[in-house]
């Protein structure tokens, strides 16, 4: 602003005064609100002494509206906040009566865990888009949102590394019967290291059942141990790797495979992929881990190998009833390390979940989006 000698009321008056170009000389605006003046400034004014300063107008006349469902982080939000053209409002309610209150006239849905029916979005005249805050997409009516031209987007590999730490401290604590010493000490039962084997993973062999973002990460963070990789996709590019051993067969994979580590999304091929005859082929005293989608692994079918002797143990950070009922037959289970589906929950990868989410949004709307991010890319035909 052009120094004007003027004083913090005065300028506070230029402020008030908005109008609708970017430079302007308010005069009028000024004279409206004379009464609230200073003598010096209405004296200023008298003279025709003008006072250039910049304003701001909101670009949009209906600025577009965002859903977020389940809370995300402060500074994601901050994104929207930054915008003239967006106004957004949080959804703490997750039922689907809540949200087919709100949904009429939005034109982004942003969600997270939270279950999204296609009833629920069935009066959402606008939306635009459905912006994933994670990677897996089992919560979202894809179907529904391709016949409607509505892409569901996801975040990458923004949480790659979260996940993969977690999924490798998933397989120490295994190997090392980590919770079962620590309940032991606890309890005052030191003899325990006497009567319970750990496993050393140097010169074992790990197999990744997806060897996309995660699984990628994963290796990274196992090879340091000493350990071979391998790994079962269909999908990859394998010439991309030539430091890892690629099986055609799942099966032949399992039966090589000293910890098996679990990276594909849930759908129609991969529900109880993880089933009897799986955990059958997997060498005895062999560890399973799933920090991917609750439903991969049949859960019965894991505790009958683990009655049986046939694996060493499982870590799991997913299930197929979440949260797990009280009572569920896993809970009794010695030889399984949980966490709560919190694999990629660190503080510093939920801010970037969040903003991940909210560009997807942005994108959307600005007609920008990756379509390396839309997991129905028929609707964007």
């Amino acid at each position: 602003m052009q120094q004007s000698g003027l004083n913090r009321k005065d300028h506070s008056c230029l402020k008030r005064s908005i109008g609708m170009v970017s430079l302007v000389w308010n005069r009028r605006a000024c004279r409206q609100l004379e009464g609230s003046m200073s003598p010096r400034y209405s004296t200023a004014l008298a003279e025709g002494k003008l006072i250039p300063f910049q304003t701001r107008i909101n670009p949009m006349k209906n600025p577009k509206k965002v859903l977020v469902i389940q809370q995300i982080a402060q500074p994601a939000l901050d994104l929207f906040s930054a915008r003239d053209d967006v106004t957004f409002e949080v959804l703490t309610d997750t039922s689907a009566d809540a949200i087919a209150a709100r949904v009429g006239d939005v034109d982004a849905i942003t969600i997270r865990d939270a279950p999204l029916p296609a009833t629920a979005l069935a009066g959402a005249r606008n939306l635009k888009v459905i912006s994933r805050h994670g990677v897996g997409y089992d919560n979202i009516p894809v179907a529904f949102c391709s016949e409607r031209g509505i892409p569901v987007t996801i975040i990458g590999d923004v949480n790659a590394v979260s996940v993969a730490e977690h999924t490798l401290f998933l397989m120490l604590a295994v190997a090392k019967n980590g919770a079962r010493f620590d309940r032991a000490v606890r309890a005052g039962d030191f003899g325990i290291r006497t009567r319970l084997a750990t496993v050393e993973l140097r010169g074992k062999a790990l197999l990744l059942v997806g060897y996309g973002r995660i699984g990628q990460e994963f290796a990274t963070r196992a090879r340091p141990f000493g350990m071979s990789i391998t790994a079962y996709d269909p999908f990859v590019e394998r010439d991309r790797f030539p430091d890892v051993l690629f099986f055609d067969s799942l099966q032949e994979a399992l039966s090589k495979a000293d910890v098996v580590s679990l990276h594909v999304p849930l759908g129609e091929k991969t529900r109880n992929l993880i089933d009897a005859d799986a955990l059958t082929q997997m060498k005895p005293g062999s560890i399973l881990l799933n920090a991917a989608r609750g439903g991969i692994v049949h859960e019965p079918s894991l505790i009958a190998a683990l009655d049986a002797g046939h694996l060493h143990g499982a870590g799991l950070d997913v299930f197929a009833r979440e949260p797990l009922p009280a009572g569920d037959p896993l809970l009794a289970r010695e030889d399984i390390v949980f966490s709560p589906h919190c694999a990629a929950l660190t503080s510093e990868c939920l801010v970037e979940m969040g903003k991940a989410t909210v560009r997807n949004v942005l994108a959307a709307f600005d007609g920008s989006l990756d379509t390396a991010l839309v997991v129905n890319r028929s609707s964007l035909v």
